[in-house]
């Protein structure tokens, strides 16, 4: 017997496609309200765009520990539920295929995942959130070259004021330069200086120094006590000094920076101390939880796609995805009181994956081996009385509408009298 049928690769199909599509669609949007922020918060630091497409890149590992086991459970659901509304579903189980049978390939799809969503959560998440706090701290203190505001004085290691009124290129041509520089020495030498056009280049010779080449301006050289000296020139190169930059912190500050091994040796290491292995410990059993729960999701998603008999309910999809983004809340929430050291790290994250895997067990149970069984069966019934009566309501108030425009006056409307006219009495 061929261990991959026909059938099997019609479900693969049936399954890749939307689970794709809404990993795509739930990760673009998870991260286009974060991209906005960075939008504003990039512009309000004055740093280059590019640096947001960097952070962003960062957050894709974040996003995508819920996104995929998201989309794997859409996917399945969803192949399964046109299976069921089709009455494919049917033909495959007269003909002694099980549900059991019929999760060979979404099985399958799921180890693939599984084994990607461990190395997402174990390694990249780890690395990618470190890289996007530093990128975060490189902004803020201006590592990576905030750009001088246009029409506003920059003031740089207290001793150098800084005007451009235009800025091109990418801001490698200024123009309408005004620079005031007070120099170091007993006699407190300023040097106010302007100029037509100038750019930044770079010191080959000192890396904590740039260059400002100045063309066609002036200098006024103050010295106390003395007169003033006006000086022309056609370039002038003025150097100044870059602020010193804070260099950022290792990596391991936060627990979540550490990598999934790493995490392992300190929560149960004996020279940790009792927060550093709560902390720790409560970290890679969150992590852990997450990926394996991805084995129930084909169980949950098989309860939920089958609608009941002469329905195409669609409550089995959104109940999904409720219950889905409610387990991931209650991970974090555990995560959370277990770094505290308010409960046992096992307890706080394996005690609901244990209660919620006994739910997807009793509701599997339901749908492939009690005959007639629906998971969720009462909430289908109610849903049905629901959506009943509302539709007998919007009927009502539709058929109101037309009788109103058909007879403005209303069914209670006083007759009008008869009016007789020159030639006889008026039309009944």
């Amino acid at each position: 017997m061929t261990f991959i049928t026909a059938i099997d690769r019609y479900i693969f199909r049936l399954t890749v496609v939307p689970m794709l599509g809404v990993f795509v669609l739930a990760a673009s949007l998870l991260m286009l309200e974060k991209m906005l922020r960075l939008f504003e918060f990039v512009s309000t630091e004055g740093g280059p765009i590019s640096v947001v497409f960097r952070m962003m890149v960062n957050l894709v590992p974040e996003y995508a520990g819920l996104a995929i086991p998201l989309g794997l459970m859409l996917g399945v659901l969803l192949a399964f539920r046109k299976l069921a509304t089709s009455s494919e579903l049917d033909v495959m189980r007269a003909v002694g295929w099980s549900y059991t049978r019929l999760l060979r390939v979404p099985y399958l799809i799921t180890l693939a995942l599984v084994a990607v969503n461990f190395a997402i959560v174990g390694y990249l998440q780890p690395l990618a959130r470190y890289g996007y706090e530093e990128l975060d701290f490189e902004l803020r203190s201006g590592a990576l070259g905030a750009s001088i505001k246009v029409g506003e004085f920059v003031t740089l290691e207290d001793r150098v004021a800084l005007r451009v009124e235009g800025s091109r290129d990418d801001g490698r041509e200024l123009s309408g330069i005004f620079a005031r520089v007070a120099q170091d020495g007993p006699q407190g030498q300023v040097l106010a200086i302007s100029a037509r056009q100038g750019q930044f280049l770079a010191n080959r010779d000192n890396r904590n120094t740039i260059i400002l080449r100045l063309l066609d301006g002036t200098i006024v050289h103050d010295i106390p006590g003395q007169p003033s000296r006006v000086l022309s020139f056609s370039q002038h190169d003025l150097p100044i000094d870059l602020p010193a930059i804070e260099r950022f912190r290792q990596r391991g500050e936060e627990s979540r920076e550490y990598l999934l091994p790493e995490l392992a040796r300190m929560g149960w290491s004996s020279d940790s101390s009792a927060a550093v292995r709560a902390d720790s410990q409560a970290d890679f059993n969150y992590r852990m939880v997450e990926v394996v729960m991805m084995f129930m999701l084909p169980l949950l998603a098989v309860a939920l796609a089958i609608p009941p008999k002469r329905s195409t309910s669609a409550l089995g999809v959104f109940l999904s995805i409720i219950l889905v983004v409610a387990y991931h809340k209650v991970n974090q929430y555990g995560q959370d009181i277990a770094e505290l050291g308010r409960a046992d790290p096992l307890l706080a994250l394996w005690g609901p994956f244990a209660v919620f895997s006994a739910l997807i067990g009793w509701m599997y149970y339901q749908v492939a081996f009690v005959p007639g069984g629906q998971a969720i069966g009462a909430l289908e019934t109610g849903y049905a009385k629901v959506t009943k009566r509302l539709g007998r309501l919007l009927r009502r108030g539709r058929r109101s509408q037309r009788a109103e425009i058909e007879d403005p006056a209303g069914p209670h409307a006083e007759p009008q009298p008869l009016v007789a006219g020159s030639g006889g009495v008026g039309a009944v």
